[in-house]
């Protein structure tokens, strides 16, 4: 795992720009409705639309699909500073990349043509179905079945905690298209439209946090499939699914990492003004050592994100092991960082009038989706071990 390429910690003119952009898109048009989203439990509408006015809603779709083509650095920091703000809003284009992925990385070209181009139009967004409700972790147990009938194949059975299930015109499913066959190896993927009949959606799952962006059950009742929508070959599904969370666990550790640094920016302002004992508590050194190892952590986590993300773009052999790194790193110091600053806020960091409490209820996802953080520790032992 030889890191040595310098380049990796200096970002191009064209990242900052990005940044920049992003980050004043989020703070105009984001940051103003990301208090009534959480608490009406409602989708970023104008997040969504502010996302797809600038291009940042889809930014990793390549150009020849009429994407903006964006890196898979470029895109952390798109997820990074609009999640600073609202976490929800920032699953826009992180799911849309993880809904996509798998196209990106296996489909004819013929797939890629029909579905990347309305998404990078932001004429629909993208989900990914891969989890059951008895199938989390252990992704093989899978029970979702597609058939051949013909050329084409029908879908039964369900998926389960589907980021932005209903929203999402198209949906990049896993299902079981040979029972007999070797398991894991016996798994194939499909494009899923919201449109096909058959194709339904669960209620949504009352939650912790994240509430802005809807996630709900897929239930499949003999969905025709064309057989042209299949993803890769019959069989390649799970590996598939594994490739993508190598490169989407990547932006997970982003949105984490923006989450963090918008807790940071609400304790560093709370307790510039906030007065006990005739001064501000920012000059007490219990709060300062606190800060400090706060924004310590911010950066160790920021830096961890971006050397995967690099690594990601370039297809190293090692980005399975940064990826699972990153992510889980970012994501514990992400719930460090938002109970800390809920903490320095005190009790109006326990009260819906300041964005640390939400901030720290929305991290926690972190540590759970895309891969528990102990499933990401086994894959990085796995890959010191191999």
């Amino acid at each position: 795992m030889d890191n040595t390429n310098f380049d990796l910690f200096r970002l191009s003119e064209d990242h900052e720009i990005i940044r920049e952009a992003v980050r004043a898109v989020a703070r105009d048009k984001i940051a103003p409705y990301a208090a009534d989203v959480d608490e009406q439990g409602r989708y970023p509408r104008e997040a969504n639309d502010a996302l797809v006015a600038s291009d940042f809603h889809a930014p990793h779709v390549p150009e020849e699909y009429g994407g903006a083509g964006a890196d898979a650095l470029a895109t952390c920091i798109v997820i990074e500073e609009v999640a600073r703000v609202c976490a929800s809003s920032s699953l826009v284009p992180a799911v849309n990349k993880l809904g996509s992925m798998p196209l990106l990385l296996a489909a004819s070209d013929e797939v890629k043509a029909k579905y990347l181009p309305p998404l990078a139009k932001g004429e629909g967004g993208f989900s990914y179905g891969l989890s059951e409700r008895e199938a989390g972790s252990d992704t093989a147990s899978m029970k979702c079945r597609a058939v051949a009938d013909g050329d084409d194949w029908i879908l039964n059975g369900h998926k389960a905690w589907i980021t932005n299930a209903g929203v999402s015109e198209y949906y990049t499913v896993l299902a079981v298209t040979d029972p007999d066959g070797k398991r894991g190896s016996n798994v194939s993927a499909f494009v899923v439209e919201k449109s096909d009949p058959g194709f339904s959606f669960g209620a949504p799952e009352r939650k912790l946090g994240i509430k802005g962006s809807p996630t709900r059950e897929l239930h499949f009742d003999n969905v025709r499939i064309p057989g042209d929508r299949m993803v890769g070959k019959p069989g390649e599904g799970l590996k598939i699914a594994l490739r993508t969370l190598d490169h989407t666990r990547i932006t997970i550790g982003a949105q984490a990492v923006g989450i963090a640094q918008g807790a940071l920016d609400e304790a560093v302002a709370y307790v510039k003004e906030r007065e006990q004992f005739g001064k501000t508590i920012g000059e007490f050194q219990g709060v300062q050592f606190m800060l400090a190892d706060m924004a310590m952590a911010v950066e160790t986590a920021r830096q961890m994100v971006y050397v995967a993300a690099a690594k990601s773009e370039r297809g190293d052999d090692d980005v399975t092991f940064y990826g699972a790194a990153a992510k889980c790193h970012a994501s514990d110091v992400a719930m460090k960082v938002t109970t800390d600053a809920v903490q320095l806020l005190g009790g109006a960091g326990y009260t819906r009038d300041f964005p640390a409490e939400r901030m720290m209820r929305d991290a926690k996802i972190t540590q759970i989706y895309e891969g528990t953080n102990q499933v990401q520790r086994l894959v990085m032992a796995r890959q010191l071990l191999r």
